[in-house]
């Protein structure tokens, strides 16, 4: 149980987190980029233990406003894993990411609270601490499980994310400026829990292989060669075994796919990621579905090459 804080002067953080889309077909619980859409939060620390937060835009009534939304559970998780006493937050959140669509909204929100914490700490009067990026992808990964997600949300670009004995690590590379990502997000949503109860615990040696030849190709796609995505996005790993639970998303994949368009779920869905090779091609893909699927909201985005950014708000 941490201590009660002792009095200290008011301070305040801005914090902005990026969408992100995770595996990208073929790189499962690996590959991820990050997406020039996000939500915007402003903490303040207060003198009264626990939390209030304020949410507009998406989760408004819905999520919660107490120390039990998971910003405010997040910023705390920092602050006893770094030994301080967790401070009272004022939280307002204005959400854009889409929740339960497979845009990392859960990650986002995680990533959120590990740097308003991160904020606060540093400008911290008596005792500031300088929270390096190991701990922030360590801290995040400890609350979302893996890093996939949450490693694109800090850092921004394209993150390859592993696991090691001494924790997890990641890998930032910049994309091609020809890449043009599209992000289709439909009126249903898909638990993740869900989504990967539905992958076998083995596969064929030859889908082994063929996505580790695909996931390499990928990142050569991606940094340097677009014209490779539509080959280098095909995915024997995860995909098919999910889409009976998301017909419709199935369904628009191979429909993209078959018209050219390197298509595949984002995250766990039931959102599909266009990695298009020209904004030409991306607005091929948007018309496509305009035309034919008019319940699709297409979102026309740029990669976030930032990743979450923290600065404080002068009293």
């Amino acid at each position: 149980m941490s201590a009660e804080p002792s009095a200290q002067p008011v301070r305040s953080v801005r914090v902005r987190v990026p969408a992100t889309s995770a595996n990208l077909g073929p790189g499962f619980d690996t590959l991820g980029i990050a997406l020039a859409y996000g939500d915007e939060l402003v903490a303040t620390t207060r003198e009264k233990p626990g939390a209030i937060v304020r949410v507009t835009g998406v989760g408004a009534g819905e999520v919660p406003t107490d120390e039990s939304n998971l910003v405010v559970r997040s910023a705390a998780h920092v602050f006893e894993r770094l030994g301080r006493a967790v401070p009272g937050l004022e939280i307002t959140a204005h959400n854009r990411i889409p929740h339960g669509r497979g845009m990392g909204s859960s990650g986002s929100a995680i990533v959120a609270g590990v740097m308003i914490a991160a904020g606060l700490l540093q400008s911290d009067p008596a005792d500031p601490i300088e929270v390096s990026e190991d701990e922030l992808l360590a801290f995040a990964t400890e609350l979302e499980g893996h890093p996939d997600n949450v490693a694109p949300a800090l850092f921004g670009g394209l993150t390859i994310a592993w696991t090691t004995p001494a924790g997890p690590r990641f890998k930032k590379l910049m994309v091609h400026r020809g890449v043009a990502p599209l992000v289709l997000v439909p009126d249903f949503t898909m638990s993740t829990e869900l989504a990967r109860s539905l992958q076998p615990k083995h596969v064929p040696h030859e889908d082994a292989v063929f996505n580790v030849s695909r996931s390499a190709l990928l990142v050569a796609a991606l940094t340097q060669s677009p014209e490779l995505l539509l080959e280098a996005t095909e995915d024997r790993l995860h995909q098919d075994y999910r889409g009976d639970a998301m017909p419709a998303t199935r369904d628009l994949i191979g429909e993209l796919r078959a018209a050219g368009h390197p298509a595949v779920v984002s995250g766990a869905g039931p959102s599909i990621l266009v990695l298009a090779n020209s904004p030409a091609e991306r607005l091929g893909a948007a018309d496509l579905v305009a035309e034919r699927h008019a319940d699709w909201r297409s979102l026309i985005l740029a990669v976030d090459t930032k990743g979450a950014t923290v600065e404080p708000i002068p009293s």
